[in-house]
């Protein structure tokens, strides 16, 4: 499997240790796992991603282009790209993760993608890394622009509900948990002092747009 892993990345790794450590899950018990690989790689994937989109959408303000980044920088978006590359068979891992259908969590896949990013940044470089990095971007996603990356969610739910209620939606944090690198949030909506929603994602903003989408569908209007 890693064989075909490198054929897919168009590159082979000289120093294989490190390509095995950013496919080890921490449950494998292993003296190493890829924790600080995917700390990294997070790191790099922000700034790829950042640069390309700087570049490519020059005329857009800041806010569109954190929206963007927003939409192509996160756990799903990282978990399709792990799903390309057929990841999540090449992860080393418990069994008893691999029985919990541990290949195909979105939060295994993304944590083992940014931790091939990270081993590939260490080997090669940013360029290259970044390389690789757009062409399978681009691959997953053919038409990267405002309109089929993201929706204003939250916008479109306090519009409606100002209309129709004369009231503005509540987002209260439940909880934040995780790792200082990888936190994550639990965010619910609440609409005129009742629970609409909830939902749990990796930034404050991101879990929001979850919980009004979720909203709006119950509302009827998705």
């Amino acid at each position: 499997m890693l064989k075909k892993l490198q054929e897919c990345l168009n590159y082979t790794f000289k120093d294989e240790k490190l390509l095995i450590e950013a496919l080890t899950h921490k449950s494998y018990k292993k003296p190493y796992n890829n924790e600080r690989l995917e700390f990294l790689g997070d790191a790099v994937m922000d700034l790829v991603v950042g640069e390309f989109l700087f570049f490519k959408f020059q005329k857009d303000s800041e806010g569109n282009l954190s929206k963007l980044r927003a939409a192509l920088v996160n756990e799903k978006s990282f978990a399709h790209l792990a799903q390309k590359l057929n990841l999540g068979a090449c992860v080393f891992m418990s069994a008893a993760e691999e029985n919990n259908d541990g290949r195909n969590k979105p939060s295994i896949l993304s944590d083992a993608f940014e931790a091939l990013v990270g081993a590939l940044y260490l080997e090669i470089g940013f360029e290259k890394t970044k390389h690789i990095a757009l062409k399978l971007l681009e691959e997953v996603y053919p038409h990267i622009d405002t309109q089929s990356l993201f929706k204003d969610y939250k916008t479109k739910l306090q519009e409606i509900t100002q209309a129709d209620m004369a009231v503005t939606p509540e987002y209260i944090v439940i909880r934040a948990f995780g790792p200082d690198h990888k936190k994550q949030f639990e965010i619910a909506v609440k609409i005129q002092g009742a629970e609409f929603a909830r939902a749990i994602a990796g930034s404050k903003k991101e879990a929001q747009q979850q919980c009004a989408k979720i909203a709006l569908e119950k509302l009827g209007q998705l």
